[in-house]
């Protein structure tokens, strides 16, 4: 803190007063005022990072959160010197804590004015990135539409407002058409989200529920290290967006923004709860993803059970959710439309799958049997949404063995 007041003041031709650092700011504020008889602008970039990088630790987070909170009350008391305070972060401790004296900021977060302020729309993308676009089409000779509807359902999404408008990241968009249109996730490997993934962890929040959550307005106020939920938490740092909004009940529904963050974010998951070996990893890349789209269901069990077999048998627990949670982060970690507790008229939907020519409906026992699951999947219809279409579909009946920690018994056939 001390290293960055003193070299703005250094950059102005200043030197640095006081001994601690709420007074060598307050000072600092006004020699600024004074030396270029204007009034100060402030804008301070990730507020929150040492907070979120001692969340875990109760003592030395207290004790950071109340060095903070002395450090930017200097700026109630120089208010008279400043013409625009501008923070950001990926958390909202403000009012809570470190911002309490600061009653007269605004919180920009869902404010419909500023829906657009940090990302790209739809038009000014296919506006302004003409040259960019074009270029990616000449080396790929990809159809047009149908790379625009790829580029949106990748890296577009971001909302932030009750209003449906929706951005694309200026940074993994940027990357993308640097490295002449390659589909990655630029902006998630920036960082992993340790925190995120512990506060799931201790709050025991269901992997398989993090798309299509509802989320009163009230519980986007509550950030501090004590009540924090991990929920809205995830909005404000990316990896969830409002998809809808009901204004009569003030209540949000979340779900992922895009392609990146989903298939991202499952990976990282992955590595904590299931703590895998890499190269049973990286060998579903390149063999689950083909078995799906030809529709070789033996493959992409087997590929399952050798990828669950890498997993250390100290951290698997013995219930059905806890298999079912692996098998959909693997689907999702890849990129696959893959939706877990499907509701619908006749029941709840293990797992679903999609891919442009096939739809598997998997149904989960443990210690059961593959022929009961295969029943259920019958006896409740759970295919008949999707008879309609021109995809084949599948009715997949898979037994995970708690003695072996893996898939046991399985069976498949097509659903006519």
């Amino acid at each position: 803190m001390y290293n960055t007041l003193s070299n703005i003041a250094r950059t102005n031709n200043l030197t640095l007063r006081g001994q601690f650092a709420p007074e060598q700011f307050s000072n600092l504020i006004q020699d600024l005022r004074e030396y270029y008889q204007e009034e100060v602008v402030i804008i301070i970039d990730e507020y929150d990072k040492p907070l979120l990088s001692t969340i875990d630790m109760p003592d030395i987070h207290n004790k950071i959160r109340d060095m903070l909170k002395g450090f930017y009350g200097v700026l109630k008391s120089c208010d008279a010197y400043l013409r625009f305070v501008f923070i950001t972060g990926v958390t909202k401790f403000a009012h809570v804590s470190i911002f309490s004296d600061l009653n007269h900021l605004d919180d920009l977060t869902l404010d419909p004015r500023y829906a657009d302020l940090c990302g790209i729309t739809q038009e000014e993308l296919e506006h302004e990135f003409v040259p960019e676009i074009e270029s990616v089409l000449q080396d790929t000779g990809e159809n047009k539409e149908v790379y625009l509807e790829r580029l949106r359902t990748f890296y577009n999404g971001y909302r932030f407002s009750e209003r449906p408008l929706t951005v694309y990241n200026p940074f993994g968009l940027l990357q993308h058409f640097d490295k002449r249109g390659k589909f990655i996730t630029y902006w998630y490997n920036t960082g992993t989200p340790t925190f995120l993934v512990k506060l799931i962890a201790a709050q025991k929040i269901n992997i398989l529920d993090l798309n299509n959550l509802r989320v009163g307005g009230y519980e986007f106020g509550k950030y501090d290290a004590a009540s924090m939920n991990a929920v809205p938490l995830l909005y404000q740092s990316g990896y969830l967006t409002v998809v809808d909004y009901d204004e009569e009940f003030d209540e949000y529904e979340l779900d992922y923004p895009n392609e990146e963050v989903r298939s991202a974010f499952a990976r990282s998951l992955i590595e904590d709860y299931l703590q895998a070996s890499d190269d049973k990893s990286n060998a579903l890349y390149t063999q689950l993803p083909r078995a799906l789209v030809k529709g070789d269901i033996d493959t992409v069990i087997n590929t399952i059970k050798i990828f669950l077999s890498s997993i250390p048998y100290d951290i698997i627990r013995e219930s059905e959710n806890y298999y079912q949670t692996a098998v959909h982060l693997v689907f999702t970690m890849l990129g696959m439309n893959c939706r877990s507790e499907v509701r619908i008229a006749q029941g709840r939907i293990d797992t679903l799958v999609e891919t442009k020519s096939f739809v598997y409906c998997f149904e989960f026992k443990l210690n059961g049997t593959a022929e009961e699951a295969l029943a259920q999947i019958d006896t409740k219809d759970y295919l008949l949404p999707w008879t309609g279409s021109d995809k084949k579909l599948f009715k997949v009946g898979v037994v995970f063995d708690a003695e072996k920690r893996n898939i046991g018994e399985w069976k498949a056939s097509d659903f006519s």
